[in-house]
């Protein structure tokens, strides 16, 4: 806890309005935030650096309650390492999504009766960059809105010139190292997209397909093999069989005819092959399944391409022309006419794959593309984890990241699109190579019949060099002196694959060895209320715009970081953000009462003696909040630090030290001077522990309540070492005296605000000083002289008298109770009697039995507390 550094004011402090209104505060507060420069970090500065760059937002993207939550928490950090005195930088920017970007806007050409080939390549590619400019970057706007803490000076794009000369430098690199080469391989096609993807980009699901069994070959020659892609049949240039396999041993080495065709095909061996599975034979089709092609490299056989770019058929007669799916069934209507069909199985559900970005069913096709050598590179990015300069958190999440990284295939790097960074490799008219670095010149011309590759890079290519390519690299910038390496990556757990391990693979290599990043914190993912994965199809989307409008933007924020447990999926609800809300409206009434009734952050803080048990356990009880949420943030556990300062707030500053501290501000004198010092102090450090997450609405109430510039730059407060574990303990039997009669009380259905007579009996025990907060909390008056006890509660030590006879009828109260306790009894006996027969045990299900077993226990509280309540009540 630090002791507040601002001067006595010479105006009194402004008054609150009676409302917190956030529409009319939130943007005003950002923009003055920015104008100052709070957020723009200085690379000269002699401060210790703290960075967090960024995830890019696809330039296409909005934002949505994903990005909201993952920004609030690594605003949360550059917020308070801020505070902390760090030269705290938080990067933003946005990746130029090849695939994504280049989709939209060839369907906004479509509306024009276009196609990007109407355009050319040059035209095209500029009408992106307009869109660009007119359209994307949606969600940096709404950055601002949640309250972003980002430097925006330092905005960066993915296809910005900077970034691009990274891009072509790394390339250079690794191509000059033997890392990038071109290769004819099966890679993943998208018909729709047409190009390649990664397999990363991959979504698996279980579709609804045919197996169909066929027989190959003639008479003794007959082998039979299935199929769920049976158009592939026409690229067959062998049957596979186990050595091994006794059954087809004769066949090995003879060739068979391939039906529908007038080709004849080998029968090899291949340990790939496993006899157990179906006929133990398998077609072999090189060209179009990545198995085939590995087996097809084996044996030396011919790789035959039966499909377009689109998956229409381009080979045999009637079937030319097709689409993949029609030549599927009219090539089976063909098998079978001719009497090679064994079997067929509809449905046949299995794992397919589907386009990442519109959902296509994807082809493997062999195609002439750049690759990655990953092996040397992804050792690396292992070894960083392995030996501590990288930690991943949760710890349990290193599992998923040494299962990719410790087997990670060899990554295709280039697009068959026109939107991205165009691969920097010519060839020229004698089949020259040349790889171009940032400064050179291409070794020709067109006219000159050199001619640049057509392709375009992966968009993970250059997201990959975004921790140090944002800061300068390949210059040795002050930027990247300063800030690389970043501190932390927080992002969520399902891009392990596809952006993590590229950044830790490219950092270490063009860093040389030096890490992208010192910790990477994983997150969950946001899913609606009942855990369910929101879309929109179930209407279960969420634009978090509309909840900041109707809540505002602190409301949201805290929702989610009031969820965030590392690495586990975040349920969220609407009526979540609405209690995030009224907390918010606590914060504001409680700050607003204090500042009415003498809080003040002046002067220093009085000594202990002077101050009432209250006093000091409010104090002792802030300085352990302060321990323990700075514990909860170095662990990254958002929700259990957001969970004790709504507790500590709520429940503790504003539910009891406010209450408890009404009669000494009533009384006024010293004591109330120095209550409102201490309260002042509590919410001062209070503010501050909550302004990371919730930024606004403390920004609002700090700067009033203590006339300081902003919370943004105040100091992040600190443990002061104060501890009372007297005064805790006295508070903590003060508390447990209220709680007790307030419970009688409401058993004995009596309003909260009803007063009734009391007497008290406080000596001896550490009560006494307490009676007049006492008997304010719990509405008790004094007991004058026809004062009849008709209850009387003995609580930790105290005796609490008091008199109902005027306040309830105790007749009646006594019928209703017995009343619900032969009801709670009626229940305990129904329960017993079914828990007691075995027949129904042993028949009924275990979560039945479970749910009796819960109503036993129910009905067993029930009656413990109706005699309770029996044997305080007078007698009738």
């Amino acid at each position: 806890m630090t002791e507040n550094s601002q001067q006595p004011q010479s105006e009194p402090t402004p008054e609150l309005p009676t409302q917190y209104a956030p529409a009319e505060v939130e943007g005003k507060l950002y923009e003055r935030w920015v104008e100052r420069g709070y957020f723009a970090a200085d690379a000269k500065s002699d401060k210790p650096a703290y960075t967090i760059v960024i995830p890019p937002p696809n330039v296409t993207g909005s934002l949505h309650l994903g990005h909201a939550f993952q920004h609030t928490l690594m605003d949360a950090l550059t917020r308070r390492k801020r505070m902390q005195g760090y030269e705290s930088l938080w990067l933003p920017g946005m990746d130029h999504a090849g695939i994504a970007t280049q989709n939209v806007v060839e369907r906004e050409l479509g509306k024009e009766g276009k196609s990007r080939h109407d355009l050319g390549r040059d035209a095209f590619v500029e009408r992106v960059w307009q869109w660009k400019e007119e359209y994307g970057g949606k969600i940096l706007g709404q950055m601002r809105r949640l309250g972003d803490g980002v430097d925006w000076s330092r905005e960066r794009f993915t296809m910005d010139e900077g970034l691009s000369q990274a891009v072509q430098t790394i390339f250079k690199k690794l191509y000059d190292d033997e890392l990038i080469y071109r290769a004819e391989r099966i890679i993943n096609w998208c018909p729709r997209c047409l190009t390649a993807i990664s397999d990363i980009e991959v979504e698996y699901q279980d579709d609804d397909g045919e197996l169909v069994s066929m027989k190959y070959g003639e008479g003794d020659d007959t082998i039979v093999v299935a199929t769920t892609r049976a158009e592939t049949m026409l690229g067959d240039t062998a049957v596979a069989v186990h050595p091994d396999d006794e059954r087809y041993r004769h066949l090995v080495g003879r060739r068979i005819k391939l039906p529908l065709t007038d080709r004849t095909i080998p029968v090899v061996a291949d340990t790939h092959v496993d006899p157990e599975f179906g006929t133990g034979a398998v077609k072999v089709t090189p060209a179009h399944d990545p198995n085939d092609f590995a087996i097809g490299q084996r044996h030396d056989l011919e790789s035959l391409t039966v499909m377009d770019e689109r998956g229409v058929i381009t080979v045999h007669g009637p079937f030319q022309g097709l689409d993949r799916f029609e030549a599927r069934s009219a090539i089976v209507a063909a098998l079978r006419a001719e009497g090679r069909i064994v079997a067929e199985k509809r449905p046949y559900v299995h794992s397919v794959g589907h386009c990442s970005r519109c959902k296509t069913t994807l082809e493997p096709r062999l195609s002439m593309q750049w690759w990655v050598k990953v092996g040397p590179l992804a050792q690396a990015a292992g070894d960083a984890v392995r030996d501590g300069r990288v930690t991943i958190h949760p710890a349990d999440m290193s599992k998923r990241y040494f299962d990719w990284v410790d087997n990670m295939h060899d990554w295709c790097i280039s697009r068959q699109l026109w939107w991205g960074h165009r691969i920097p490799v010519w060839y020229g008219p004698e089949g020259e190579v040349v790889c171009v670095g940032p400064d050179e010149e291409p070794p020709g011309t067109e006219a000159e019949g050199w001619k640049q590759d057509p392709d375009v890079l992966d968009t993970w290519f250059s997201s990959g060099l975004w921790p140090f390519s944002t800061l300068g690299w390949p210059e040795r910038t002050p930027d990247l002196e300063k800030f690389y390496s970043t501190d932390v990556l927080l992002t969520g757990h399902d891009i392990i694959f596809f952006w993590v391990a590229r950044m830790m693979m490219f950092g270490l290599y063009a860093m040389d060895g030096e890490v992208p990043f010192k910790t990477i914190a994983l997150t969950g993912l946001v899913r609606d209320q009942f855990g369910k994965k929101m879309s929109k199809s179930s209407g279960t989307a969420v634009d978090p715009l509309d909840w900041m409008n109707a809540y505002g933007s602190d409301a949201v924020r805290f929702t989610l970081a009031r969820g965030a447990n590392p690495g586990t999926d975040v349920p969220i609800g609407e009526d979540w953000v609405q209690a995030s809300r009224n907390f918010a409206n606590k914060i504001w009434n409680a700050t607003r009462f204090a500042l009415m009734n003498g809080a003040t952050v002046e002067g220093p803080l009085p000594d202990p003696s002077e101050m009432t048990a209250t006093d000091r356990w409010i104090l002792s009880r802030l300085n352990k909040t302060v321990a323990e949420v700075d514990a909860f943030y170095d662990d990254f556990q958002f929700a259990k630090l957001s969970d004790a300062l709504y507790h500590f707030a709520w429940d503790e500053v504003f539910d009891w030290y406010v209450e408890l501290s009404k009669t000494t501000f009533m009384a006024g004198g010293e004591p109330a001077k120095v209550s409102g010092r201490v309260l002042g102090e509590v919410l001062d450090v209070t503010l501050r522990l909550l302004h990371p997450i919730v930024p606004f609405v403390t920004e609002t109430l700090w700067t009033t309540l203590t006339g300081g510039e902003s919370v943004v730059i105040a100091e992040w407060p600190t443990d002061s070492g104060f501890r009372d574990a007297g005064a805790e303990r006295e508070i903590e039997t003060l508390q447990q005296v209220i709680t007790e009669v307030r419970r009688f009380r409401a058993d004995q259905g009596l309003q909260p605000g009803q007063r009734v007579p009391a007497r008290l009996t406080l000596d001896g025990t550490a009560l006494a000083p307490h009676e007049a907060a006492i008997r304010q909390l719990l509405r008790l008056q004094p007991e004058g002289e026809a004062f009849a006890a008709t209850a009387t509660l003995p609580v930790a030590g105290a005796t609490v008298a008091l008199d109902l006879s005027g306040t309830i009828d105790v007749a009646a109260e006594r019928k209703r109770l017995a009343k619900d306790l032969a009801a709670a009894e009626k229940e305990k006996a129904q329960a017993n009697a079914k828990l007691g027969n075995e027949a129904f045990l042993a028949k009924a299900p275990d979560q039945v039995v479970d749910k009796i077993r819960t109503r036993l226990a129910k009905a067993d509280e029930d009656i413990a507390r109706i005699q309770a309540q029996l044997e305080r009540l007078p007698e009738a």
